[in-house]
């Protein structure tokens, strides 16, 4: 078992600035196949933005995601955890906070992201939980049919 976050943490982070746009963020997130980017700017992290955020704070109140910025709709001033911190400080944080990811930030600035899936598999790597977060993502609708 892992004692650190940075033993389990998903290295390097990717981010859109405040001013991007929804489409370009969801672009991003579907080319990197992740849920969720960053919202940083001068290298702070200002929020994260996920793709339920994209469906649920704007497409949903019919938001042009063209127009509508990644600042408007991420979750601002996110919960984060150091490198250094333990694994179980991330999991009570996660637990209190009710997230299911936090950025890892060391100087300031964002180094990588923890995610429920990264610790399941780090503390109960027999879990159905580690097992689901450990298999390979479905190529798309093409491969649905």
């Amino acid at each position: 078992m892992a004692d650190y976050v940075r033993d389990v943490m998903t290295p390097g982070v990717v981010a859109v600035r405040p001013d991007a746009s929804l489409v370009e963020a969801a672009q991003l997130m579907r080319a990197q196949d992740i849920g969720d980017v960053l919202v940083a700017s001068e290298g702070r992290v200002l929020g994260v933005l996920t793709d339920r955020d994209i469906a649920l704070r704007a497409v949903a109140d019919g938001a042009d995601p063209l127009t509508v910025s990644a600042q408007a709709v991420c979750t601002p001033n996110p919960v984060v955890v150091a490198p250094d911190d333990a694994v179980s400080e991330a999991i009570g944080l996660m637990r209190d906070h009710a997230v299911r990811r936090l950025p890892v930030v060391e100087d300031g600035h964002p180094v990588g992201m923890v995610s429920l899936g990264d610790l399941a598999v780090s503390q109960d790597p027999t879990s159905a939980l580690a097992d689901i977060s450990r298999a390979a993502p479905d190529g798309g609708p093409d491969e649905w049919v």
